[in-house]
């Protein structure tokens, strides 16, 4: 510690990755931007003390933006030099712009948004004593190079794709060949890129919570936790909510529980039941059982406080 504080005296940049994954009020802001921009969202802290620098010239492959929480700190934004470069791509993507698109500060309470590709630096060697606190919200978007990944996994399903493609065979491997395509062009028709996010969004699992299974007894309040809004399926007197890599249904008659409950907003349940006159307490527990909704303990009712009403 005591060498982290002349670090600190000395000018220097700290970097917390992921905070999200272990502050509330962080994780909150990361679920409701994904449940807004439909992709999925991470946060940084950086802290920069005195006349330190940041991070040289670079470009992010996602998305980013900058929210000042205290001090000031100095920006500096050039075009890309590449159209919609990746991280894992065809060409490297080494020579900055020179394309000085904005160059600023940024003091508490301001925001900055930097999209993907575009390069960037920040720092404070030109302010002096101080320092700088901020977070950056890291917006990943899926692209037609991750449908073509999805693609592949799809095709595993299917016996075809799964034989080898022989060298010492040739004729054999001659004979799929035409089929191969065939049916690589069928899965791209049929696995659409719309039906890729869709099935992304149901499919990926609910950050870690706290889950008791009734052992301290019943939760008096849940909040939805997914990555994405739950999908819902209406149909022969069932309400299905698609999410988390699960499925729960109930009684048509209990959607508008079942729509508050999945709402993203905390809900206690004596609130729901006087407000639609319906028993919740099962549902509730099949859509905590289901990674659905979480516990909606003290700690991470804190992260909601100031964010949602």
């Amino acid at each position: 510690m005591d060498r982290l504080g002349a670090l600190l005296e000395s000018g220097c940049t700290i970097v917390l990755d992921q905070v999200n994954l272990y502050d509330p009020t962080l994780e909150v802001a990361c679920r409701a931007l994904q449940w807004w921009t439909g992709h999925t969202v991470q946060v940084n802290l950086y802290l920069t003390t005195g006349p330190a620098d940041g991070f040289e010239l670079h470009w992010d492959d996602h998305d980013v933006i900058v929210v000042q929480l205290a001090g000031d700190k100095s920006w500096e934004v050039r075009g890309p030099s590449r159209v919609a470069p990746l991280f894992r791509d065809a060409a490297p993507n080494f020579e900055p712009s020179d394309d000085t698109h904005w160059a600023g500060g940024l003091e508490a309470g301001e925001a900055l948004y930097v999209p993907r590709g575009w390069w960037h630096r920040a720092g404070r060697t030109d302010r002096g004593a101080g320092y700088s606190l901020h977070a950056s919200f890291g917006l990943h978007r899926r692209t037609g190079a991750d449908w073509m990944t999805w693609l592949s996994d799809e095709a595993r399903a299917n016996e075809l794709f799964r034989h080898d493609l022989d060298p010492d065979d040739r004729d054999g491997w001659l004979r799929h060949e035409d089929r191969l395509a065939a049916m690589a062009a069928q899965l791209a028709a049929t696995r659409t890129p719309t039906e890729f996010l869709s099935a992304r969004a149901a499919g990926l699992p609910a950050g870690r919570h706290i889950r008791t299974h009734g052992v301290f007894g019943e939760p008096e309040a849940v909040v939805c936790v997914t990555e994405f809004p739950p999908q819902i399926e209406h149909g022969d007197g069932m309400t299905a909510v698609v999410a988390a890599a699960n499925r729960v249904t109930a009684p048509t008659n209990l959607w508008p529980a079942v729509e508050l409950l999945t709402s993203g907003h905390p809900m206690r349940l004596d609130e729901v039941e006087a407000k639609t006159g319906l028993e919740v307490r099962p549902v509730a527990s099949a859509l905590v059982r289901a990674g659905i909704c979480a516990e909606a303990t003290p700690e991470l009712l804190a992260g909601y406080a100031g964010l949602v009403s």
